[in-house]
């Protein structure tokens, strides 16, 4: 794969106008970075960690490529979605109908290796920077490496058989490399999320809010461990981020989707977004725009699935209706539902607007214009406490800890004013988690779902047909999907096109 880096281009460039220049007027440029004068200020050091963040938002840093193609792919295939079939975005992925050269599933490749390429810069480089302290070069050491695994974590999920580089490769010869196990790729994860818990900071002041610390590696760790099974090693991880008590839920589940509850203390890590348009930037997000109905200005690219509805429909509060958290997640025809409008700026009822709705439902979650951006400049959450708290739950009750398991969950259910669960076995809880508990708090964020369906098919404990469970579930042209071809994406033509090191995922 190769992987191209605006310095490496520029030393190329550099070499080849020096080379054919005159000596007497080969002097040093001062104001062009080169390889050799970057590296040398802790501003630096900030620049390049930032540029390795940058790659959560697409490898462009569009916000177009952000949304229409790196959440459609994490998103579109799950059972909680269905796509607007009139709108061509995502349409194939969604219908499993999909071919190599789709372009969603390689915008996260791109992303993805965009960041590691980034990343193994500011693991080599700034290590050997004398101009920062030792705390500071830890910190942003033990950040890039978290973003690593963090980019890593999304590849082998996704894809699987995918090439392992950990070092910033120049030399041409080596920039076509094979593919790794996933084994390998679990254990570099592993490897980074360990070394980075350790060397990481606790939190950040004010003017660095946003940026990973020593919990956000321990909650991915926990992730990666409860992704292969580990059930006692993600216990004992999520433990340590739950025993911390620098983190609890909000009491308002909404304000973790409006801009209110933003780096707060249900964020273990978010991707940022501040609204800026200033000089060129454009750090806005047009998932106000996605979510919204059209005749509250939006242009609905998706929707929350009939049986996500319905299985809401069964989270109920002390009152005997649905609780807050599914009024504050999903807009559909109920009394107490009401949504915010693009046009007005206030909060609609379901009644007032039923018989404009192009559509019966529509998800809430993002749905917000905060400010005067037009689109919004609300964060992303990746991982956030309540998650947190299900997949302890989960990784508990695998080892045989049910009631502790449902302790953990109670408290995500009595934030969202859900009655609170009472006994059960460990399997009917298991259930309850799949197809409950982690779809009605976590409907449509961010690689959540899908990446849940994708674990339980291929681990080992109560092991869940994908296709099964989208079409019991109703999910539209389920029956187009193909075990074990549509568990995975594909490699991506433009790779395969590429790298003849090479090999396509089976069924592709």
């Amino acid at each position: 794969m190769k992987i191209f880096h605006p310095i490496f281009l520029f030393i190329l460039l550099a070499s080849f106008a020096t080379s054919c220049s005159d000596d007497f007027i080969d002097v040093e440029n001062k104001e062009t970075l080169t390889e050799e004068s970057f590296w040398q200020t802790e501003e630096h050091a900030i620049q390049a960690l930032t540029a390795t963040y940058a790659a959560l938002q697409s490898a462009s840093g569009s916000k177009w490529a952000f949304f229409e193609e790196m959440y459609i792919a994490m998103a579109y295939r799950g059972d909680d979605i269905v796509n607007n079939s009139s709108e061509i975005y995502g349409r194939s992925l969604a219908n499993f109908t999909n071919t190599t050269d789709e372009s969603a599933p390689f915008n996260v490749w791109q992303a993805s290796y965009a960041g590691i390429g980034r990343a193994n810069q500011v693991i080599e480089r700034v290590p050997g920077m004398d101009a920062l302290s030792n705390e500071t070069r830890n910190a942003i050491v033990g950040e890039a490496k978290f973003l690593r695994a963090l980019y890593y974590f999304w590849l082998v999920t996704g894809f699987e058989n995918v090439p392992l580089v950990t070092k910033f490769e120049t030399n041409p010869d080596f920039l076509f490399p094979s593919q790794a196990t996933p084994a390998q790729v679990w254990s570099q994860i592993e490897t980074d999320l360990r070394e980075a818990e350790t060397i990481m900071q606790d939190s950040h002041g004010p003017s660095w809010k946003g940026r990973a610390t020593k919990w956000s590696a321990k909650a991915l760790l926990g992730k990666a461990y409860l992704f292969q099974e580990k059930w006692t090693e993600a216990a004992s991880k999520f433990k340590e981020v739950v025993d911390s008590g620098k983190f609890d839920l909000l009491p308002n589940y909404d304000d973790n989707f409006n801009g209110r509850g933003e780096n707060g203390v249900e964020s273990i890590f978010e991707i940022q977004f501040t609204g800026d348009r200033s000089n060129g930037n454009d750090e806005r997000h047009p998932f106000n725009f996605e979510v919204s109905p059209y005749t509250f200005g939006g242009w609905e690219l998706f929707y929350p699935s009939e049986w996500l509805v319905e299985e809401m429909k069964t989270d109920l509060g002390a009152d005997g209706n649905p609780s807050e958290r599914v009024y504050q997640s999903i807009f559909f025809d109920d009394p107490q539902s009401d949504m915010y409008s693009l046009y007005g700026g206030d909060n609609v009822p379901y009644a007032d607007v039923a018989g404009e709705l192009n559509h019966p439902k529509y998800f809430k979650k993002y749905a917000y214009n905060v400010d005067e951006n037009y689109y919004t400049g609300t964060n992303i959450v990746l991982i956030r406490y309540a998650d947190v708290l299900l997949m302890y739950a989960e990784a508990l009750n695998e080892i045989g800890k049910t009631t502790e398991a449902i302790d953990e969950i109670n408290k995500v259910r009595v934030r969202g004013k859900a009655v609170p669960l009472a006994s059960l076995t460990k399997d009917e809880l298991r259930t309850q988690i799949r197809h409950h508990e982690r779809p009605v708090e976590l409907a449509m964020e961010y690689g959540i779902r899908w990446f849940d369906l994708y674990r339980w098919s291929r681990g080992n404990t109560a092991p869940e047909s994908i296709k099964a469970t989208l079409e019991a579930h109703g999910k539209p042209f389920a029956g187009n999907f193909v075990e074990p071809k549509h568990q995975l994406f594909p490699i991506p033509l433009q790779e395969m096109n590429i790298n003849q090191n090479l090999k396509q995922n089976p069924g592709w």
